[in-house]
């Protein structure tokens, strides 16, 4: 009797690596995010919890929310590159990302006597996520590494701190967890752009190039960065934190100058993320001059976030699912230059706008928040088949 041996069902793509499902609910919700913080801000609303403000939520979301869905497809996606030791993928992949999609749900259904649940899910999705980048380094003993799972402890104290503050155990937690969590991630933006940034660049522009890193440069801005951050958590309106900021933006232009290629505005996966850096460069000027010319401090915050994060995200999440899914880097949808476009114009309209015209301060938000949440919703159309098919070369 012949025996026909029956195949299994191939393993879908989608939990296969970790920049899969995490881009996919990142620009998903990047996009919802912003138009349900739009409606809070224009209504007056508010969480099923009156203890959670909405600003507090609007802030802690985009913070852990996008910027750690962001964190963890990257990093569960390059140190498996780097290491060769497998991440999460399958089940416990699927379980990571049910925990965060959890933690996201639940502020608009648990009131204040269920806020402790909510910080138990979402503090163990950090914890879990911070074992997930930790373990294949440790085992390849890749220590030079260990920045990345050291950054993923520092946002998951930062988150602790947050919640001491919204049970009200550490009031004052709220501030210095938001804005311990928002510099740790602007820094892992930094150790990420200072790897891929100027890789993307020389390979891109389509001429021999070699953009120029400084030793010297790496270590005095990362080490400047520590200082500024820490000052500006303990006394943002300072002579300090104002001259720390000046300094930064003097090392950080040098950096752009050395990354510098004028073939860089012809490709939107590159100058997407150049733009991006840019903003961070501006919102330190801003910062430096916020003293003196009495700038609200919102600005420089939302030049770092809606520009320099922002722009740099997305434009990595663009060029690394399109890598990993063996499509041509060098030939990205073209619809990308109009989502880059919108999000750039988001910083514009909520950065410069009213620092000229404030008299139509809610009118720049309400535009900002349109187009943000636009750009966002177009990628995420875009790169969801992308991101659930296989790989186009079979790989």
């Amino acid at each position: 009797m012949i025996q026909i041996e029956e195949k299994a069902p191939p393993q879908s793509p989608f939990l296969q690596l970790g920049f899969r499902p995490f881009f996919t609910v990142a620009m998903g919700f990047a996009s919802l995010a912003m138009i349900l913080w739009g409606f809070l801000y224009f209504t007056n609303g508010s969480l099923a919890s009156p203890r959670y403000i909405t600003t507090f939520w609007h802030a802690h979301e985009m913070i852990f929310g996008y910027g750690l869905a962001v964190a963890a497809g990257f990093l569960l996606t390059a140190e498996k590159n780097w290491t060769g030791v497998q991440t999460l993928h399958g089940k416990p992949l699927l379980g990571l990302l049910l925990l965060w999609l959890l933690a996201r749900l639940l502020p608009f259904f648990l009131d204040e006597d269920g806020i402790i649940i909510l910080a138990v899910v979402d503090l163990l999705f950090g914890l879990v996520l911070t074992i997930a980048t930790t373990y294949p380094i440790i085992k390849a003993k890749q220590w030079h590494q260990s920045a990345f799972p050291s950054k993923m402890a520092l946002m998951l104290i930062s988150n602790i701190i947050f919640y001491l503050g919204l049970l009200n155990i550490w009031p004052a937690g709220l501030h210095y967890g938001l804005y311990a969590g928002f510099y740790v991630l602007l820094a892992l933006i930094f150790t990420m752009g200072r790897r891929v940034i100027p890789f993307f660049i020389e390979k891109g522009v389509g001429v021999p190039f070699q953009p120029k890193n400084w030793r010297w440069l790496d270590i005095s801005s990362l080490l400047l960065f520590l200082a500024f951050a820490i000052a500006d958590i303990i006394q943002s309106n300072s002579l300090i934190t104002m001259g720390l900021a000046a300094v930064l933006f003097i090392l950080h232009s040098i950096r752009l100058i050395g990354w510098y290629h004028p073939n860089i505005w012809k490709k939107s996966l590159l100058w997407s993320l150049y733009l991006g850096y840019i903003w961070i460069v501006i919102g330190f000027l801003l910062k430096s001059l916020s003293l003196i010319f009495s700038i609200s401090p919102y600005l420089s915050l939302h030049s770092f976030s809606v520009g320099g994060i922002g722009l740099i995200t997305i434009g990595m999440m663009a060029r690394i699912a399109l890598g990993h899914t063996g499509r041509n880097v060098f030939n990205p949808p073209k619809i990308l230059t109009f989502v880059f476009l919108f999000i750039a114009l988001a910083t514009v309209t909520r950065v410069l706008f009213p620092l000229f015209l404030n008299a139509y301060h809610n009118l720049w938000i309400g535009l900002s928040q349109a187009l943000w949440a636009s750009g966002f919703a177009i990628i995420f159309i875009v790169y969801l088949p992308i991101l659930l098919k296989p790989r186009v070369d079979n790989r």
